[in-house]
């Protein structure tokens, strides 16, 4: 954690240090420049540590699963250089009828021609590797052995410390940026409790925080929000789960498989006005280190400027719901839940992400939506690029 130094002038300014913000700082700090990462609590506390920790490039369509690819390979870096939770277990689709194992069939097909490595698996492949697999659930499943899980609640902390300790980052948590001016040579910010900061560029990845700076630009964008619904059980570390489970929901949901031919019949098929449907629940889950399984999630949409609209309340039914669905796919030795909550995130609804230039010094990078952990690390280094040439020259 650095203390504000009002005369230091920075080559970036990152606000927002959750993972898109920190890996605009992590790609810059390579790059040689200097990056003050501003954040306005004591530690990144929403989305980015609210989640699976499922680093799933092949959930992507085919621009974001590059992305998502070169993030692997960022993050295993970043594992070899300190512990940030990383573990390369892989992740498994199971799909529970025919018309989803279709759909797992047409992707390895689509993954040959990407040259992404996956394996189909016939339902007893299944079953003898995640025996937790309810059989009567499983039809069959495809497996990417490279790809990974992190602990969520820790992994964005230690990127940080490890930035931090080993390449030069200034840490300024607690502050609140309520003014930003890039009128001038340089870029000034001004937080709540006085600190000022200068730099030749600045980023802001607000994620959902869109009354603090640039509401005008918010409220005219094409910007919602999404509450997520999710749960975490008690440890339970005599049982490990082998990788990232994905079901027959996240295989109609996610954005890979409507590249596939036979996804729009498919979809054309499915009720439009069931519960799972309204409430965009599709069922992952995931083990942590000590032997947790976060489970969920579900889906809520509000434009960025009517956020409030989606409540502060953790929905039981909900969670029920989730909770009786798992269970059809998934034998855990205990289901007592130790917690629930709510995470919130931004996307857009016409564009992948959310990029605006205020000027030629600020920019504005949001919205990722439920990309955002396995895409930030390879989409942030495309960013920088582009973004930083500039300042190099002074």
């Amino acid at each position: 954690m650095a203390s504000s130094d009002s005369s230091k002038t920075y080559d970036l300014l990152v606000i927002g240090a959750g993972i898109l913000g920190i890996f605009h700082a992590y790609h810059a700090l390579k790059r040689g420049f200097t990056v003050a990462l501003i954040e306005q609590n004591k530690m990144p506390r929403s989305a980015s540590t609210r989640n699976f920790g499922q680093i799933v490039p092949s959930g992507m369509n085919s621009q974001w699963q590059a992305y998502g690819r070169r993030s692997l390979e960022i993050y295993k870096e970043l594992q070899s250089a300190t512990d940030i939770s990383l573990r390369p277990q892989g992740s498994i689709y199971v799909a529970s009828d025919q018309e989803e194992l279709g759909l797992l069939e047409e992707l390895s097909v689509r993954n040959k021609e990407q040259e992404y490595p996956s394996q189909l698996l016939t339902r007893q492949s299944c079953l003898q590797g995640w025996p937790a697999l309810q059989p009567n659930y499983c039809k069959g499943g495809l497996f990417f052995r490279q790809e990974v899980s992190l602990d969520a609640r820790v992994a964005a902390h230690r990127i940080i410390g490890l930035m931090e300790e080993q390449m030069g980052l200034d840490f300024f948590p607690a502050r609140t940026v309520i003014e930003a001016d890039s009128g001038g040579r340089l870029v000034a910010l001004r937080a709540a409790d006085g600190s000022r900061f200068s730099g030749m560029q600045a980023v802001v990845c607000n994620g959902s925080d869109f009354q603090k700076l640039f509401p005008d630009i918010f409220r005219q964008s094409d910007l919602q929000v999404t509450k997520l619904h999710m749960l975490r059980t008690a440890p339970q570390p005599s049982q490990r789960i082998r990788s990232n489970i994905l079901t027959g929901r996240s295989i109609r949901r996610y954005e890979s498989f409507r590249e596939c031919p036979s996804y729009t019949a498919v979809k054309a098929k499915e009720p439009t006005d069931s519960y799972a449907m309204r409430y965009g629940i599709h069922i992952l889950l995931t083990q942590n280190e000590d032997g947790s399984v976060v489970l969920g999630d579900s889906h809520e949409y509000a434009d960025a400027k009517n956020q409030d609209e989606l409540g502060y309340e953790i929905d039981n039914r909900i969670n029920r719901f989730m909770m009786e669905e798992a269970m059809q796919i998934f034998k855990l030795q205990s289901w007592k839940i130790d917690s629930a909550w709510y995470g919130i995130y931004s996307q857009c609804k016409d564009q992948d992400i959310f990029r605006h230039s205020v000027d030629e010094r600020m920019h504005i990078v949001t919205g990722i939506g439920g990309k955002g952990m396995t895409a930030s690390p390879g989409f942030a280094e495309a960013q920088i690029e582009q973004l930083l040439n500039c300042a190099h020259t002074h």
